[in-house]
């Protein structure tokens, strides 16, 4: 199998100093999307797709640093957090990661598959008034991925889908921390509503590419999967 062609990380601003000449030997693919949007479901088909193809493949996420990771779940479930709080939550948690795990691992030639990233961070701190430059400012360190999906679902089936999975809604991502209404369901159709309206907005600035979660299983994997074997022959020396 051919090799893919190595480059320098590319950073959305100052990035990380004494890593701004690392060269990537590897490509870096998220897929972005809420709970109940499949997202997790096709990670795990990618990445066996990939591995079954001969990639050496390296799997990050939300909440996976060994050095905040928990602390952020704790954090979450004893106390409301402000919203520049949880930012700041999140923040550490994918620098940790990203420092100690996501570059060593594209350094080193791996495909690294993230379920979401600093977009889904953006989205939820925009919606709750910090300010898009604000939150660009923050993930400046963050380095470019080559690829970025978005699975939108509507909010009424991605209601239906996570309240038959989990049984219950998660505070946060009901935006009932926002006051948005009195009843929850209402409240997560608003909330959800928004959050897919701001990656809208982020689509254009960063380069994600909506792809409809509403379809069954295989075609979105079907269509994922295309994609990306698409893009990693372009890519081989």
């Amino acid at each position: 199998m051919r090799e893919i062609a190595p480059r320098q990380l590319r950073f959305y601003g100052e990035g990380i100093s004494y890593l701004r000449k690392v060269e990537s030997k590897g490509r870096l693919i998220v897929v972005e999307g809420p709970d109940g949007s499949g997202r997790s479901t096709q990670v795990d088909q990618i990445i066996a797709k990939l591995e079954a193809a001969g990639h050496a493949v390296v799997t990050t996420g939300l909440k996976r640093s060994e050095l905040i990771g928990s602390g952020i779940l704790e954090a979450k479930h004893k106390l409301p957090l402000g919203k520049k709080t949880l930012a700041l939550f999140y923040a550490a948690d994918f620098a940790d990661q990203l420092e100690h795990r996501i570059i060593p691992a594209l350094h080193a030639g791996y495909v690294v598959v993230a379920d979401r990233y600093i977009y889904t961070l953006m989205a939820r701190s925009n919606v709750r008034g910090t300010g898009r430059g604000w939150s660009h400012d923050l993930f400046g360190f963050a380095i470019k991925p080559d690829l970025v999906f978005y699975l939108d679902v509507p909010p009424e089936e991605l209601f239906h889908r996570v309240f038959q999975k989990y049984g219950t809604l998660d505070y946060y991502e009901s935006g009932a921390d926002m006051g948005l209404s009195d009843d929850l369901y209402e409240s997560f159709v608003i909330y959800q509503e928004k959050i897919a309206k701001e990656f809208a907005h982020l689509a254009s600035k960063y380069g994600i590419v909506r792809v409809d979660g509403g379809r069954s299983i295989p075609e979105v994997g079907t269509d994922l999967q295309t994609r990306i074997d698409e893009y990693l022959e372009s890519q081989r020396l």
